[in-house]
């Protein structure tokens, strides 16, 4: 056992890794803790530079996953290795500074959160990563009923008796903020420094915020169900008054507004039941969470 657990989900991050885990190892020199190394499927040289990593240092677990199954995926592998009182899950991208951890384990220690967040006075995203951050922002507060001024950061600290129960859940599209607040609500923030991207660029993209987006909706929540079944209502309504205007011969046309109307409700409604069939059919035909290749941890 060990006061943090460090969790590093890696994609493409070899011009990184190996300074963000000499800084994280010299920031954290008065702590026990452990770093969680996952190779999400990188394209350059990261598996050979979290393996050299591994080899040298015990403290260090090095997984490396046999495709790229996504971020979310990664720090979900990372989470079932964890050891320590608590887990934090940063980037190798350097925007978040190792130093900033502390400051998130010092709040989760001063007032028992079970879960920390890390927020900025000053974010250092790429435009499209803030607009992406609002969307799911405004989207979670509804769905998830999070407190609306605490925003979900990537980086944050999670309490061990939380991540126990964060793995059980084997969806192979996990989102780690939905988990967390299906299990507490025993959560806190914490100001953080924000710094630019020293090197490469940011892997957040459009569809990446779409598929997100698709995840929240139908994998956390049964609103959209609820709307379709709202939409069903009001489209019914709107027809029996169409009749009764028709009837007391108010309006001349009958029937092209209303089929078009109700045809659009009805593929509206298979669409949303499609989605979350969808969802469910993945998660019982056995679509991995994630697959490791391999594990590498010096004795």
């Amino acid at each position: 056992m060990c006061q943090l657990s460090i969790i590093i989900p890696v994609y493409n991050g070899a011009s990184s890794i190996t300074s963000l885990v000499e800084i994280l190892q010299k920031e954290l020199n008065s702590y026990s803790f452990e770093i969680i190394l996952v190779n999400d499927g990188s394209k350059d040289n990261s598996a050979e530079k979290c393996k050299s990593l591994a080899t040298d240092h015990s403290e260090i677990t090095f997984i490396n996953l046999r495709k790229n199954f996504g971020e979310f995926n990664a720090v979900m592998c990372g989470l079932n290795y964890v050891n320590g009182d608590y887990a934090v899950i940063i980037d190798d991208d350097f925007q978040n500074p190792p130093s900033e951890i502390i400051k998130l384990y010092q709040k989760a220690q001063e007032e028992d959160y079970d879960v920390v967040y890390s927020y900025y006075e000053d974010k250092q995203h790429h435009w499209m990563r803030n607009f992406g951050s609002k969307v799911i922002n405004l989207l979670t507060t509804y769905l998830l009923k999070k407190p609306k001024d605490l925003y979900l950061s990537s980086f944050k600290l999670i309490k061990k008796d939380v991540v126990e129960e964060i793995i059980k859940c084997k969806t192979p599209h996990p989102y780690i903020d939905g988990l967390i607040f299906q299990v507490t609500n025993h959560v806190g923030k914490q100001k953080v420094v924000h710094l630019e991207r020293k090197e490469g660029h940011s892997n957040y993209t459009v569809s990446k915020l779409l598929s997100l987006t698709l995840t929240i909706l139908f994998g956390y929540s049964l609103i959209p169900l609820r709307l379709t079944l709202l939409a069903g209502l009001l489209s019914i309504i709107f027809s029996l008054s169409y009749m009764i205007l028709y009837a007391l011969n108010i309006i001349s046309t009958w029937g092209s507004p209303i089929i078009i109307f109700m045809c659009g409700v009805i593929l509206c409604a298979l669409s949303l039941v499609g989605e979350y069939v969808g969802k469910g059919f993945l998660m019982h035909s056995g679509k991995p969470q994630f697959v490791i290749r391999s594990v590498v941890k010096k004795q």
